[in-house]
């Protein structure tokens, strides 16, 4: 029995790691979230009362306090989420983004280390910090064929993916520098439940059962590889208590869709799971709207994930046709969780 700390456990990806260790393992977890707008602690009332879960609500830039985190529950492994996340919010305030994925990782990487440190023997050499990161730092696939490697070079293009592509370099350079005993991930972008409602996915969900529009950038031609968010977790904490230090590994759903097609399929599922439409509406379809696309808008990103597999044994349970049937069942069946985000109620559960 071992206790990881989980950054940003709260959110989307962080509440399915924490749910995936209290069900799947025998590990204590703590989980440090600040509560923004997108930390959700609803999302972790199944495991919440758990005897080996323990939430605090720290800030990642809070040193003090993240020191006293340390000290008090003796972390063996880190598994670093906290991030601001959303491009579009990255694009109206960069600043934000700044301070959260670089500032944040650079105080994180400081308490660990002095953590680190002190440690005996012992304990020194079975730590662990594992930056989880995204597919974004890499930019733009120019081929039909290209994949992201863990070597390909960056090539950052929003102000999202440029913060966490500067935490990742931080990351590297503390293991380089000081020896911390870091590890690396790079994901393609997560699907399935629990996702903030902002994402396209659950927006598209949401907005179709409400008859509103479906927004699609541009021609909706942007491809993506997509990961369920259950499969994501699984290979996070195989990473993080597994994986060989100083090293990256992407992590990918090998589930490439273009953006028009995976909105197209939703709404197909929802003709099928929800055949009552809203008034007015035909056909589900029928609500799809193009709109001015991002500015730095990437048109394709897609990961080789075959060192993962290789080295680690690990794979993708959900297709893609699996993992977006589940996801569209899911928000049909929690409809109180999303009236609960989408009228601000849970930030006061």
């Amino acid at each position: 029995m071992i206790t990881i700390l989980v950054t940003g456990g709260a959110g989307f990806i962080g509440s399915a790691v924490i749910r995936h260790i209290i069900n799947d393992t025998d590990h204590l977890v703590v989980n440090i979230d600040k509560l923004t707008y997108a930390g959700n602690l609803e999302s972790l009332v199944s495991v919440s009362d758990n005897d080996r879960y323990s939430f605090e609500q720290v800030d990642i830039c809070d040193a003090q306090e993240i020191q006293r985190v340390f000290n008090q529950y003796q972390p063996d492994i880190i598994m670093h989420l906290a991030a601001e996340s959303h491009v579009d919010r990255s694009i109206d305030g960069p600043g934000e983004f700044i301070q959260t994925n670089i500032v944040g990782t650079y105080n994180l990487l400081e308490q660990a280390r002095g953590y680190w440190d002190e440690l005996d023997a012992v304990k020194k050499a079975a730590f662990r910090f594992h930056h989880i990161s995204t597919d974004e730092v890499y930019g733009d696939l120019e081929g039909t064929d290209d994949l992201f490697t863990e070597t390909t070079p960056y090539a950052p293009s929003s102000p999202y993916s440029a913060s966490k592509a500067s935490s990742d370099h931080l990351v590297r350079s503390w293991q380089r520098t000081f020896g911390l005993p870091t590890l690396i991930t790079n994901c393609s972008n997560n699907y399935g439940p629990y996702h903030f409602p902002e994402k396209l996915i659950p927006l598209v969900i949401l907005n179709a059962l409400h008859g509103k529009p479906l927004p699609v950038y541009g021609k909706g031609n942007q491809i993506r590889d997509w990961l369920y968010v259950e499969d994501h977790a699984r290979a996070l904490v195989l990473v993080a208590t597994t994986g060989e230090i100083a090293e990256t590994y992407n992590i990918g759903g090998h589930n490439e869709k273009q953006n028009i097609d995976v909105v197209k399929t939703i709404c197909d599922l929802l003709e099928e799971l929800a055949p009552e439409k809203p008034a007015g509406v035909n056909n589900y379809r029928d609500l799809i709207t193009f709109v001015t696309d991002r500015a730095g808008h990437d048109v394709r990103y897609a990961i080789d994930a075959s060192k993962i597999a290789r080295e680690l044994n690990w794979k993708p349970i959900e297709t893609f046709e699996s993992g977006i049937r589940q996801t569209v069942e899911w928000y049909l069946a929690n409809q109180a969780w999303c009236q609960h985000v989408q009228d601000g109620s849970y930030q006061q559960s």
